[in-house]
């Protein structure tokens, strides 16, 4: 018999963030985040998206072993503002069992019609910066640090439960050397020329630091049409800043402003730390840490994170200066692959973007929604 039990103290939440570690044991594609780091992710005291927005948190058990987990998240930032009546869940793991899966996914349900909200939706996070997404192809390339990874089993249990597709996202991957400066190096000029923009490039942290709301607020001015938005709060600004800045490389993160140095366009690129993460296992210490940072200094693949473009500046080949810039940092640096974080379908202008690269579309995912 299935039981359901909410987590409430520190061992039921090392029990949440441990289970992955024992459902994917030996998986060469599961890329298993830094456990501190997870744990920190679930503090309300710590994690400032509990500010706006409320989260449970549950085990299901089976003859008391850990089978599966989930978050039950409200973001009310959507739900008052936006007028979205959605119920959110993510951190959703589970053995291959349809009572488990079902048993998990009703708690997340009870808690919707208790407040009044007409769908739940999921696999996301509290907002646009966290993890988003079941695996639905690609189960055979690697993870990253921002996505999470799952069986081939999961997308059954959505449909047996009743979930119908919400969103689709898209991972894609080129290789670097595709980037030819042919195809940008001469209308980097002409779009500086034309709108009077110039590129930022950066060789260590403190020199992005004055840049960061600004960045931002691009990033929530950019992307606020996308159905699935959410906006980053002041709060949540300090925390990335302070959190994840300082430890991406500062050549890897790109900026273009115009004459008044206000900012036009952002990228933001991080090595990959697969591999790495693999080896920490979970732990940044003793070893953990070593494998990061030398990834962090040589890892041949790259992951482009961000790209963030001020409205009246897109489509106007922005993102020339952009890759201009990039060619030579990656050629440098003997980058041989590039990989996209999830891009949702819909966002065709993404696609465009990019097109001249020759990707490949090497993992698709997916939220389901259901009506509460």
């Amino acid at each position: 018999m299935v039981q359901v039990k909410e987590v409430v103290s520190k061992a039921d939440f090392k029990a949440f963030v441990k289970f992955p570690f024992q459902l994917y044991k030996g998986n060469p594609y599961w890329v298993p985040p830094i456990i501190k780091d997870e744990l920190e992710i679930f503090d309300r005291q710590r994690n400032p998206a509990f500010q706006s927005a409320q989260a449970q948190f549950f085990l299901a058990l089976k003859n008391g072993k850990v089978v599966g987990r989930i978050a039950a998240i409200i973001n009310h930032l959507e739900v008052n503002g936006q007028g979205l009546k959605k119920m959110r869940f993510g951190w959703f793991d589970f053995v291959d069992d349809l009572e488990v899966s079902k048993k998990l996914l009703g708690e997340v349900e009870a808690i919707g019609k208790a407040n009044g909200l007409e769908y739940m939706e999921g696999p996301v996070g509290f907002s646009n910066l966290d993890k988003v997404g079941v695996l639905i192809e690609g189960f055979d390339h690697i993870g990253t640090m921002i996505t999470w990874y799952n069986h081939p089993y999961y997308p059954k249990h959505y449909g047996e439960h009743g979930f119908v597709k919400e969103k689709e996202y898209l991972e894609n991957k080129f290789k670097a050397a595709a980037a030819d400066p042919k195809l940008f190096a001469k209308a980097n000029m002409l779009i500086k020329k034309r709108f009077g923009l110039r590129e930022i490039n950066f060789t260590n942290s403190s020199e992005i630091m004055p840049w960061v709301d600004q960045m931002f607020d691009l990033f929530n001015e950019s992307y606020a049409k996308l159905s699935s938005f959410v906006k980053i709060t002041d709060v949540q600004k300090a925390y990335f800043k302070k959190k994840y800045i300082s430890f991406i490389n500062p050549e890897y993160i790109k900026f273009v402003v115009d004459s008044d140095d206000k900012l036009v366009a952002f990228a933001i690129v991080m090595p990959s730390f697969s591999k790495a993460l693999q080896k920490a296992n979970g732990r940044l210490f003793p070893f953990g840490i070593f494998h990061l940072l030398r990834a962090k200094k040589s890892s041949k693949d790259v992951i482009f994170y961000l790209i963030g473009i001020r409205p009246d500046f897109q489509n106007k080949g922005v993102t020339a200066v952009i890759f201009n810039e990039y060619y030579h940092t990656f050629k440098a640096k003997g980058i041989v692959n590039c990989i996209r974080t999830p891009e949702l379908e819909e966002n065709t202008a993404i696609r465009q973007m990019w097109k001249h690269f020759n990707p490949i579309t090497h993992k698709r995912r997916r939220t389901y929604r259901k009506a509460l």
